[in-house]
């Protein structure tokens, strides 16, 4: 084996490295949200979110306009999820309940990755089990997959020959504005009390 080939492997590592380490680090600009910015893709969103379709608990189609008419967390998920969700969401709603207390009103959103399952009453009663103000979403397979990929998430089911099949997905939580699109994503380690500040932030510097 030549003996370059150790130095350029350990080159290549540190710049990986490196390169990990960049996307982890805040993002800085001077922006009226620079002070409210966590994530190395926050604000500017890096072609994250969009339009979607997709379908109420009513049956009725709609769109990220008719859905997105305030600051709102959006969090993709599966109802027959038996932990990981509803965690998360319950997270999210104790956000929405303090930032209430502050006056400030946020709107919960749940959109199914497991449209198979989740009917529009499904999803409907299991988000309004959970909060009141949350919006549950389904859709075809296709709608899934489009808003899925707006979002850059990732999902994949298990075997569905089972009924009690688990879907692998992931756990981010959107901050999405009517104004703004995409402002923020939250990692589910964040605390409801920390997740309400971070929302406050931005609705404060608009």
């Amino acid at each position: 084996m030549p003996r370059f080939i150790a130095p350029i492997a350990v080159i290549v590592s540190v710049i990986f490295l490196g390169g990990l380490w960049w996307l982890t680090q805040p993002k800085k600009n001077d922006g009226p949200f620079a002070q409210c910015q966590t994530t190395s893709i926050a604000s500017d969103g890096n072609g994250l979110g969009g339009p979607f379709e997709l379908i109420n608990a009513k049956g009725k189609t709609v769109t990220d306009e008719d859905i997105i008419t305030e600051p709102s967390l959006i969090y993709f998920g599966y109802t027959f999820c038996p932990d990981v969700c509803p965690l998360d969401i319950s997270r999210n709603v104790d956000a929405v309940d303090i930032l209430a207390e502050r006056g400030i009103t946020t709107t919960p959103i749940f959109i199914s990755i497991d449209p198979e399952r989740d009917t529009p009453k499904i999803i409907g009663d299991f988000s309004y089990n959970l909060h009141e103000k949350m919006i549950g979403l389904t859709g075809s397979e296709e709608q899934v997959a489009a808003v899925s990929k707006a979002y850059k998430t990732y999902f994949k089911a298990h075997d569905k020959s089972d009924e009690f099949y688990l879907v692998d997905h992931s756990t981010f939580t959107y901050l999405v504005f009517p104004e703004y699109g995409f402002m923020e994503f939250f990692r589910r380690d964040v605390s409801a009390e920390v997740l309400a500040d971070r929302v406050a932030c931005f609705v404060k510097n608009i």
